[in-house]
């Protein structure tokens, strides 16, 4: 049974690498989710204060560019948004005690496609 893509909410997509982020937009669009793409905290920013319509975010924690990285944003969006979930992924090791705001998932990378789908729609389905 296909959802339709009205059933999967927007993903706010912030990852600094382009290679990553295209090949998670392209992995998350072909899972029937809505992609939108930033390269640093800063252009989400812009995107969640400016579109309602933002379901999840999943952010990279280590961005040279823009004011802050993943996990201040994550702690930021929490706090400023907190019904929308935050999904941390990073290849920097794990957060640590403080990093990460209540409620947020953290996914290690390199990570496989199939499992950042999954998560993201438990994750998804339990905030709802």
């Amino acid at each position: 049974m296909s959802e339709s893509p009205s059933d999967q909410p927007v993903v706010l997509l912030v990852e600094d690498d382009g290679l990553l982020l295209m090949e998670a937009a392209d992995t998350l669009a072909d899972a029937g989710f809505t992609v939108v793409e930033a390269s640093h905290a800063d252009k989400a920013l812009k995107v969640l204060e400016n579109r309602d319509d933002v379901g999840v975010l999943m952010t990279d924690v280590d961005m040279p560019q823009g004011s802050m990285d993943g996990f201040a944003l994550a702690r930021l969006v929490a706090h400023r948004w907190p019904s929308i979930p935050v999904l941390v992924v990073s290849g920097m090791g794990t957060p640590g005690p403080n990093d990460m705001p209540e409620g947020a998932r953290f996914i290690p990378k390199p990570y496989e496609p199939t499992t950042l789908v999954r998560t993201l729609r438990a994750f998804i389905q339990r905030a709802a």
